[in-house]
């Protein structure tokens, strides 16, 4: 165990704060017994890849669990799916990329998404079409008041649109240790509709894509509009794309007719929020070290020094000028911690 731990490089927002403790999780159950031996001493605070996350407070004042843990292995297969299981603490993209190295489906428009396994149920994380409910199989998560390893199922997680039960009613009660996945073998089902996929498809001269292509196709378009952690700090999509009623799209149509839209049902539709962001005018906006990125408005960045307060400032700035123009509220997809 570590005392008084910067925690400026497990948050790839790169906020320079320090933890009362740190401990390295490595099995689950060292888990267990860091958490008998902590006996609510401090409060706990579970740390993943810290890609999710604003750090706002001067300093975490918790015993913080970095989630190490490593593993992927098949845990049973059929004619046509695979169920694979990965350890929380598997980097996310490195555990895609095994999946497409096995050549099995599902996972590959999720390419290059920062973070690791354990957190991607939490948020329900999706790109380009795809999220993670549509290949989800079950979790197992440690129960923190009883210490005991319990499994969920699909249904049990309620996943919604960057949501699921790890958020709301479950939040702080579970510590997720594994995650496994129902992947198809060939033939694949490629989803290459949503967003630039077939435009990228199109640059490489690939006129029937396997899920590798597909994968390239994707850490491509992300790489020339998202920011490398590991250079400028950022957590990726700060905002969710806001579900609006088609009579407000309707309206808003009339006066910007190059709004994009997806329909999600019979009553409302999905605007990209960083088409919103970005037709406000701030897209490139920098208040100090704190600003919306240059390449895609959807993201925050920290040029070097911004506090997370700084951070949240901005964010409620870009809320509020997108409110006042559009109409539209946008909400945060990190969590504000």
């Amino acid at each position: 165990m570590q005392f008084n731990q910067s925690l400026k490089n497990y948050n790839t927002f790169g906020i320079s704060v320090n933890a009362a403790a740190f401990v390295d999780i490595t099995s689950v159950d060292q888990l267990k017994q860091v958490i008998q031996q902590n006996n609510n001493k401090l409060p706990l605070f579970i740390l993943s890849g810290g890609s999710n996350m604003l750090l706002t407070k001067k300093d975490v004042d918790a015993l913080v669990l970095h989630l190490n843990t490593k593993g992927i292995e098949v845990v049973n297969e059929d004619h046509d799916f695979v169920w694979i299981q990965a350890q929380a603490g598997e980097i996310w993209h490195d555990f895609v990329f095994n999946t497409v190295d096995r050549n099995l489906g599902g996972l590959e428009n999720l390419s290059l998404i920062p973070g690791k396994v354990g957190s991607s149920p939490i948020q329900n994380i999706g790109a380009y079409g795809v999220e993670i409910k549509d290949t989800f199989h079950s979790l197992t998560a440690l129960n923190l008041e009883t210490l005991q390893i319990e499994t969920f199922a699909n249904t049990d997680c309620e996943f919604g649109y960057r949501e699921s039960v790890f958020k709301n009613k479950l939040k702080d009660k579970y510590i997720i240790t594994s995650v496994t996945f129902k992947l198809k073998k060939a033939p694949h089902i490629l989803h290459t509709s949503y967003g630039a996929i077939q435009q990228e498809l199109d640059i490489m001269n690939i006129s029937n894509p396997t899920i590798k292509d597909v994968s390239n196709a994707v850490i491509a378009i992300r790489q020339s509009k998202l920011p490398d952690p590991k250079e400028i700090g950022n957590s990726g999509s700060f905002f969710k794309n806001p579900v609006i009623d088609k009579k407000l799209y309707q309206s808003l149509l009339e006066k910007n007719p190059d709004i994009p839209h997806y329909p999600v049902n019979d009553t409302q539709v999905k605007v990209p929020a960083g088409w919103l962001i970005e037709q406000a005018g701030l897209k490139g906006y920098r208040k100090g070290d704190a600003g919306v990125h240059t390449k895609q408005a959807l993201v925050l960045v920290n040029y070097g020094n911004a506090t997370g307060e700084e951070l949240i400032n901005l964010a409620k700035y870009v809320q509020a000028t997108v409110l006042q123009k559009f109409g539209i509220e946008i909400s945060p997809e990190v969590n504000i911690i």
